[in-house]
């Protein structure tokens, strides 16, 4: 079982001022800790790290560690997924809200197999 690791703020900022030399393809689930819907979210997003396993590392990130990365990633409220591409080309996209969010989870598991499947071939 692949586990979503968790990112510290420090990891975070280095991925984001694209010090990160190496390509890689990173998802990232922005959340805090008294979001039902991040939690609701954990296991679905924890299997798509495993079905991902080599393609895709998979983070988590507590926004309480960091609030102003809403604002730097132009983003409000958590869950947000986010997939970036670091490298000497960094790129950073955030999935779309859902236009019928689901009652638990918020994003559908299949809309953010999509949505990190979209953007890992995108960016190959």
């Amino acid at each position: 079982l692949t586990m979503a690791e968790r990112l510290s703020k420090k990891a975070l900022q280095i991925i984001l001022s694209g010090k990160v030399k190496e390509d890689a393809a990173v998802a990232v689930k922005f959340y805090s800790n008294g979001c039902h819907y991040c939690h609701s979210l954990k296991d679905a997003y924890e299997d798509l790290a495993d079905e991902f396993d080599e393609e895709v590392f998979f983070y988590a990130f507590n926004v309480e560690d960091y609030p102003e990365i809403e604002s730097i990633l132009n983003f409000r409220g958590v869950p947000t997924i986010c997939f970036m591409k670091t490298g000497s080309n960094p790129r950073i996209r955030l999935m779309s809200e859902p236009e019928e969010p689901n009652d638990d989870t918020w994003y559908d598991v299949s809309d953010i197999r999509k949505f990190i499947d979209e953007q890992r071939r995108k960016s190959q």
